[in-house]
């Protein structure tokens, strides 16, 4: 279930133009594939926007093992936080 928060969240990250990875455009929301289970989705501020190409390597793509898959989007989450913060989007209290 997707409350107002979570909702609040997909918008703020959907108004950063560009890939948390490499910079490219036209960027889907991309969920942590770890810390959850079978038919849920992790918490949505622990989702990124990334382009097409970076969300498949991170979900299907033979390019990095595991391990490097996560520090990958564990680096993309936190960009994303930091883009938001710069922006005012995302405050901390």
């Amino acid at each position: 279930m997707t409350t107002a928060a979570d909702r609040k969240w997909f918008e703020a990250t959907a108004s950063i133009e560009a890939c948390a990875l490499c910079g490219a455009q036209g960027q889907q929301v991309a969920h942590r594939d770890f810390g959850k289970g079978m038919g849920l989705k992790t918490k949505a501020w622990m989702t990124t926007y990334l382009c097409a190409q970076c969300h498949r390597q991170l979900t299907d793509g033979k390019e990095y093992n595991r391990d490097q898959k996560r520090a990958l989007m564990d680096r993309a989450i936190v960009n994303t936080h930091s883009r938001l913060i710069e922006a005012g989007r995302l405050k901390l209290v």
